[in-house]
Formats: structure tokens, sequence, C-alpha cells
């Protein structure tokens, strides 16, 4: 029994509009491994993608207008999670015949994705050197910035007397990365080093956040951040504006 991409390509019979890929499975592992010469494509696109060209054929069976812009802008609703748009193109698509639950219910993950491709197709790429240097850079710089800035911070509160000798302090910084189906914590330098957060639970892939922006990859990457006592809430806003984002641990004064 296939997987939900082959049950949706069977029952929708959903093909490709570039002529030179004889079928959809033809096309995703082409543009996921960048065979065909252009720069490839992640889950999160080429699931985009695949949920686009279903929504198309079943707006065309309904006699729903599919031109790009209006498909692109009722995709990103079905989506979403605006509740009065969503429920205001509920109720048009309802006069179309068409549930907007049921239709949601039918586009597929990231993750389903991955697996039609790793588990069903057993299509495989190798690593993006360069695009995982570069990630490892942007952690680093991003911890050498925090440092910095607590430093900075540190010879404030020791100059004011709000923290007396803060300027001696030992500055450390760590990032961590935790699991988010149990409670494994590793640092990100070995994370990499492995190719895996979790060897148990491996469906967060590197490309996924190289498809996000910064800020993005930094929300999704800084875990645990180690800085000195009494520097969390300013060193945090200094560096990512949005303290929430990163768990702090305390380190002693020297």
């Amino acid at each position: 029994m296939g997987c939900k991409v082959d049950t949706l390509v069977d029952r929708h019979g959903l093909t490709v509009p570039d002529s030179d890929y004889e079928s959809v499975d033809e096309y995703l592992v082409t543009r996921w491994t960048g065979a065909d010469g252009r720069s490839a494509d992640g889950y999160k696109s080429l699931t985009a993608w695949f949920n686009k060209r279903l929504l198309r054929r079943i707006y065309e069976r309904h006699g729903r207008d599919t031109v790009s812009i209006h498909l692109e802008r009722e995709y990103e609703t079905i989506t979403g999670e605006e509740r009065i748009e969503r429920d205001e193109l509920a109720a048009d698509l309802a006069t179309d015949g068409l549930d907007i639950e049921e239709l949601d219910d039918q586009l597929i993950s990231w993750s389903t994705m991955r697996h039609h491709l790793k588990g069903c197709l057993d299509a495989e790429k190798a690593p993006d050197t360069a695009t995982t240097d570069w990630q490892s850079n942007t952690v680093s710089m991003a911890k050498e910035r925090t440092a910095e800035k607590a430093r900075s911070v540190l010879s404030s509160l020791d100059s004011t007397g709000r923290l007396p000798g803060a300027e001696q302090a030992t500055v450390e910084v760590q990032v961590k990365l935790s699991c988010p189906d149990c409670s494994v914590r590793v640092p990100f330098e070995n994370a990499m080093e492995r190719g895996f957060v979790c060897e148990a639970h491996t469906h967060s892939d590197v490309e996924d956040d190289a498809e996000a922006s910064v800020p993005e990859r930094l929300r999704n990457d800084l875990s645990v951040v180690a800085l000195p006592l009494g520097l969390t809430e300013t060193v945090q806003t200094l560096l990512l504006d949005q303290p929430y984002l990163v768990e702090t641990v305390a380190c002693s004064l020297l």
C-alpha cells in the first residue's frame, strides 16, 4: 500500500506541467536532488508545490478559479492561522461544493514528503557541505556576538556598582539543541558532527533550516545559552530582541 502522496497522485491523476518529467515522482526526486543541474529544492518547497498542484486539480474539478495569484492566496489561507480569513474562504468554498477542512486534511506535511522521498522512493542526495559550513559559521558568529554583548554589559554593571567585579567574569556561551519529541539535549557542535540531534527522532533535517532566514534559524537552533549571572534579559534583548526565545544558564563570577 502506497503512502499518502501515492494515494493522492492516483486519486486525482496529478501530473507535472513540465514535459521534461514523466511523473510526479520523477519531478520530486529530480528537484530534491538537483539532478537537473538547478539548485535543489527542500522538503518544504516541494511540499508546497505538491499541495498547490493538488489544490489546482480539485478546484478544476469543481469549476473554481485556478489563476495562480488566487490559488497562492487561498492555499496560504487554508494552511494559515488567520481565523477570520479562513472562515470567509470556507464560506466561499462551500458555494463550489468544497469543504475547507476536508481540503486541509488532504494536504500533506513536509514530513510526509520526506518519508515519500526517502522511504517510498529510496531517494538520496549528497549533503550540501557549503550550506552546512555556512550554518555552522552563523551559529559561531551568534555565539561570539552574544559574548561580546555580555562583556559590554558586564563592564557597565561593574562601573555603576550594580554588579561589583562583573567585568572580571568569564563569559561562556553555549548553544544546545533539544529534541522536540523527548528529553535529549546536545551541544550544537556534537549534533553537527553526528548528523542528528536525536537518533530516535531524526525527522528534523538540516536542509529545512537552510530554507529559513537567519532569525528563523536562530529561533530553531538556539535552545540554551549560558550567560553571566544577572545578564539574562539584557543580553537576550540586545541580541535577539525576543527574550523568550532563549533558555539561559547562569555562570559564576571569577
